[in-house]
């Protein structure tokens, strides 16, 4: 017997070890794929990639295999048959017909709403979650957004599902399906690798709209400002400037935290010979002139060039609620004016900046590169169509600046 006959036997003789095999191995590799080109990580997430690998052997391997063979096997008796009859008489089976619609419609409208997702969802929480999973949290955003997953899991899966079920082997059902996610995924890595992430990415191998979905999170959560959320303490802010010396950060914080300060958003950095200092700080309000007496006096601190200044709250019907927000991250090798066309296009865009950092890294060759992380809201609730439109402009303005990368989030209260 020739290897080529033998390796066909495979799947004959051990269709469920071989579902689970083909199952694991493209979950893992899409997974891999997605961390190489689209998100070019120059050092792969094991952990991450072993977590979807998991879910490949166990939910997409063993429960799919179980649903779409066994279980399906026994509720529709012949489906076996009905899948190896000629399309003649396919046509002129009413019964094998209505098997046939049956069972992907107990797939699609009922396998995935009630399983699928549910595990996908969790299985994302416990990959995102560093150790401390919220399980039911996972569920309420599965819920949430079920409808758009479902809309757009369907437009791919019920016509791959039907052309499976009519036509392949029961054996060779979960590979099919294998096969359909694994090939999507690298269309949609040919198409968008390395390119802003767009709403319609893969979940699990199976195209929904989950990587966009998932990130519909509270805006507040995510761009949270202390001065408004924080209504019974005073906040000021505090800036300083001077010779880098050991211990400057350890004495500020002390200086704050014995006059009652809560010190929330800071930034500190050292730059050449100088040592940078911008914090926000919170502090009972009884306690606020004390603090900025003591720590303006504070003969230790006193190269630092301290300045302090209230913060207040935004007024009442001057600005519009935020409703949307994205993260923006661009990469590519540096050169003069860089900041300055993103910061132009989130302007043009009507984007409010809550908070832009930049920094310089440098890559294996030496090379310097550009790094821009720009959180921003809008208080507009952004359509698909518009978001579409806003991830072209940025595709332009990477082209034109010829970014490594461009990786838009989108968050929607």
């Amino acid at each position: 017997m020739s290897i080529f006959r033998k390796l066909k036997r495979i799947p004959i003789q051990y269709p469920f070890a071989f579902g689970i095999g083909i199952s694991t191995v493209k979950t893992s590799f899409s997974d891999y794929l997605v961390q190489t080109v689209i998100e070019k990580k120059e050092k792969i997430d094991w952990k991450r990639n072993l977590a979807f690998a998991s879910f490949g052997f166990f939910y997409l391997g063993g429960i799919q295999y179980t649903l779409y063979v066994p279980i399906f096997g026994r509720m529709f008796p012949n489906a076996a048959s009905f899948a190896a009859k000629k399309m003649k008489d396919k046509l002129k089976d009413v019964r094998g017909q209505f098997a046939l619609v049956s069972q992907v419609f107990i797939d699609q409208c009922v396998h995935h709403p009630l399983m699928y997702f549910p595990a996908f969802y969790m299985t994302k929480e416990f990959v995102t979650s560093n150790g401390n999973p919220d399980f039911g949290k996972a569920l309420a955003t599965c819920k949430q957004n079920m409808k758009e997953d479902l809309l757009a899991l369907w437009k791919i899966w019920v016509p791959a599902t039907l052309l499976n079920f009519a036509f392949m082997p029961m054996y060779m059902r979960i590979p099919c399906v294998a096969a359909t996610s694994a090939v999507w995924t690298c269309v949609l890595s040919a198409m968008r690798g390395g390119d802003v992430i767009h709403s319609d990415d893969m979940a699990g191998g199976v195209v929904s709209g989950a990587s966009f979905q998932l990130m519909k999170e509270g805006i507040g959560e995510l761009f949270n400002c202390e001065v408004e959320t924080d209504t019974s303490s005073a906040h000021i802010c505090v800036s300083a400037a001077g010779p880098d010396k050991v211990g400057w950060v350890s004495l500020v914080a002390d200086a704050v935290a014995n006059e009652g300060g809560n010190i929330t958003q800071s930034k500190m950095i050292r730059l050449g010979n100088e040592f940078i200092i911008l914090m926000h700080v919170a502090v009972p309000p009884e306690k606020v002139r004390t603090l900025i007496s003591h720590i303006n006096s504070n003969e230790d601190l006193e190269p630092l060039n301290i300045r302090t200044s209230f913060l207040t709250k935004r007024q009442t019907g001057k600005f519009d609620k935020a409703v949307s927000g994205l993260r923006i991250h661009c990469l590519g090798k540096d050169r003069p004016g860089m900041l300055a066309a993103v910061a132009k296009k989130v302007s043009e865009e009507k984007l409010s900046v809550e908070n832009i950092t930049t920094e310089i890294r440098m890559d294996k060759s030496g090379n310097r590169l550009f790094s821009i992380d720009c959180d921003c809201t809008s208080s507009k609730r952004l359509s698909k169509k518009e978001l579409e439109d806003l991830f072209e402009d940025f595709n332009v303005l990477k082209e034109e600046l010829n970014f490594d990368i461009v990786d838009i989030r989108v968050h929607i209260d």
